[in-house]
């Protein structure tokens, strides 16, 4: 009979739920280097201990594989330079938030904030004017709580140099008042000004988004991220020149978990960009830093009417949001980034963004031939039910954020796309059952971070506080949250075979909660209480 290698570590005393069917529970876990080297029960755990092993007595509390956060900015949250506009439920209260800023902070030369709702201004958009005086001068500039959208006053404007004959910049398109004057509003954030002119742009005049500080940003948030037990991210939207940020953070000890990096492909990207994209792929391919899939857009957001739906908006009958791409041209990208290798991570909204990216996949189908291609579509708010079979026929995953469906911040969600649409809202549940895979994200800085905040959303439906619970139909169950929180996050990397569950031969990517997740699944809201207490990457913790 061999005799059992002792363990570098054993966590043992555990609530161990595997995420994996051939043994859904267990007590502890061996590991030896990287890896996990056993699965078993804790009366069988002390033949794996040596003279150098690493007890971690987990006190009965459970262990889960790692969180794979599939879709996180680190990148771009954590400004500490902002003005925090999350919660403002008025427009008064959001002056209100910016002035104090402004006089607690008399020598910024800007006013830099995020995380203003839509909500705040029902039926209409903010303009300069609302922020007028508040700033003793200074520029300031306002992202959304989606980062979609940007709100400046004159002299933000002033500093861009947008004028009524200002079209767009190159962060976003500049909206205008009926008298052609440009109105502070600038939409399309997220697609062009995280993108390499946008960046650039921004980096040159706003302290927040200076080199350095966009590299303290970054560790900020990765240090979160560590904190709240993901081992796996996904950072979705990058050009190649933002790869020097996690380069220098590996080097410099600071990239803690493992990190997929997706590269951006806007409207307009060259056949040498692509190049680019194909080189940095090549260059960075390891399991701790990897350039991985190709982000694109295929509509926008629902709040500034701009997603795209087979049907008006209910409370603007003269639009149905626009496609960024023609969905011939759209079929045409897809196919061609397929022959290349790249998985896409496509952002789908509007019931018509959905079906034009199924049917791009499909068309790629045919012209490729069958595949495990796995491409994603990231957010899929509002499909069409008759469209809800084709994620699992085509093999699209289903990449989602349960928060994004918080009754507190979908306000003006919900009175844009009408009653008649509401049951088709993030239907986590009916994409389950008709068999597409779910991987869950958190979205930051969208949304909070923590992925207790992400399960605790798809098991109610419900405010932080506790109401507001509505299409309930589409909550989900416990394993079903934590395995879109794991085991689909690894598929999303195709990365199931080292990661997404607790088996012997993955590596050894777990997290150890305060508390039972499953003596607590009654009474969900104590489960935003849970903390990670430890964070293991690779057998070592971070």
């Amino acid at each position: 009979m061999r005799a059992i290698e002792p363990a570098d570590v054993l966590v043992r005393n555990a609530r161990v739920h595997t995420v994996d069917a051939s043994r859904p529970r267990a007590d502890a876990v061996a590991i030896n280097g990287e890896r996990i080297t056993w699965v078993g029960a804790d009366d069988e755990a002390g033949a794996h201990v040596g003279g150098a092993t690493e007890v971690i007595d987990a006190g009965g509390r459970t262990v889960l594989p790692g969180f794979i956060d599939s879709h996180n900015h680190v990148r771009l949250g954590s400004n500490p330079l902002e003005v925090d506009l999350k919660g403002a439920r008025t427009l008064e209260e959001l002056r209100a938030r910016v002035r104090a800023h402004a006089d607690a902070h008399p020598d910024d030369r800007w006013i830099e904030g995020t995380g203003w709702n839509y909500g705040a201004m029902p039926g209409s958009l903010p303009t300069w004017r609302d922020l007028d005086g508040l700033t003793g001068g200074r520029p300031a500039f306002l992202l959304s709580f989606d980062a979609h959208n940007a709100w400046m006053n004159r002299e933000a404007m002033a500093a861009f140099a947008i004028t009524r004959e200002t079209d767009a910049v190159p962060f976003g398109r500049v909206q205008k008042d009926p008298e052609g004057e440009p109105t502070g509003f600038v939409t399309d954030f997220a697609v062009m000004g995280i993108g390499r002119a946008g960046q650039a742009a921004l980096a040159g005049v706003m302290p927040g988004y200076a080199r350095e500080t966009q590299y303290e940003r970054t560790l900020a948030s990765l240090d979160m991220a560590a904190a709240f037990g993901i081992t796996t991210i996904v950072e979705p939207q990058n050009s190649p020149d933002d790869l020097w940020i996690f380069e220098r953070a590996r080097r410099e000890g600071r990239l803690r978990s493992r990190l997929v990096a997706a590269m951006y492909h806007p409207v307009g990207t060259t056949e040498a960009e692509r190049r680019e994209f194909e080189a940095a792929r090549a260059r960075l391919d390891d399991d701790h830093l990897r350039v991985g899939p190709i982000k694109l857009y295929i509509d926008d957001v629902v709040e500034p009417w701009t997603a795209a739906f087979s049907d008006p908006y209910a409370n603007r009958p003269e639009t149905r949001g626009e496609l960024f791409w023609e969905p011939e041209a759209f079929a045409d990208l897809l196919t061609d980034l397929e022959r290349r290798g790249f998985a896409c991570h496509i952002h789908s909204i509007g019931d018509r963004g959905i079906r034009t990216v199924l049917d791009a996949v499909e068309a790629a189908r045919r012209a490729n031939g069958p595949g495990d291609r796995r491409h994603t579509m990231i957010h899929v708010e509002c499909p069409a039910p008759k469209d809800l079979p084709r994620f699992a026929e085509l093999g699209v995953i289903a990449g989602m954020q349960p928060r994004h469906a918080g009754p507190d911040i979908t306000e003006s969600w919900r009175a844009n796309v009408g009653p008649e649409r509401e049951s088709w809202a993030w239907p986590w549940r009916s994409l389950r059952d008709a068999g597409a895979t779910l991987a869950f994200s958190s979205d930051w800085n969208v949304t909070e971070m923590d992925p207790m905040v992400g399960v605790y959303s798809a098991l109610t439906r419900a405010s932080l506080d506790g109401t507001g619970a509505w299409t309930t139909q589409q909550t989900v169950d416990l394993e079903t949250a934590i395995a879109a929180y794991t085991m689909g996050g690894a598929i999303v990397c195709r990365a199931e075979g080292d990661r997404g569950s607790i088996t012997p031969g993955k590596y050894a990517d777990l997290v150890v909660l305060s508390d039972d997740l499953f003596a607590l699944r009654n009474e969900p809201r104590t489960i935003l209480d849970v903390r990670v207490e430890r964070t293991i990457v690779g057998g070592r913790t971070i």
